[in-house]
């Protein structure tokens, strides 16, 4: 049994050895907001923050992430990006939005904001299969209006 710092909180879990830290956040503490798509680390669509940087947590093994805090959407749902997501028609599916968002916070998070290149760079690791790049671009550079 171990503790993880979770959105501010503190939860227990007692996963088996090689249990993801997104089938922990699942599975165990029920946060369902991060999603499993690849399950191999290419879409971004299980993307959570550990410490205030994006990881995959479908490749990030849940006994590594000690004392670190992890912030997955549910932990984001009064941030400003939520509603620029929705003002911009930022999505379709839904599927990926989760992890366009985590990202998208770290992101201006240092960049409060950032250029066309930035975002692009910064979001290069989650896909989007309905192509809604444009959208969710401009939702990242007008959250603050």
């Amino acid at each position: 049994m171990f503790e993880l710092k979770v959105n501010g909180g503190v939860y227990r879990a007692d996963p088996p050895v090689g249990r993801t830290l997104a089938e922990t956040l699942r599975g165990d503490l029920g946060l369902t907001g991060t999603k499993i798509a690849c399950g191999e680390g290419h879409c971004g669509a299980c993307t959570v923050q550990l410490d205030g940087v994006p990881v995959l947590s479908c490749i990030t093994l849940v006994h590594m992430v000690g004392e670190r805090e992890v912030t997955t959407i549910e932990g984001l749902r009064d941030h400003p990006l939520v509603d620029s997501f929705v003002r911009a028609d930022a999505l379709q599916c839904g599927f990926c939005t989760p992890g366009q968002i985590v990202s998208a916070a770290a992101l201006v998070e240092g960049v409060p904001d950032p250029s066309r290149d930035e975002v692009r760079h910064a979001m290069a690791g989650n896909i989007c299969r309905c192509g809604t790049y444009p959208k969710i671009e401009e939702a990242i550079r007008t959250w603050q209006d």
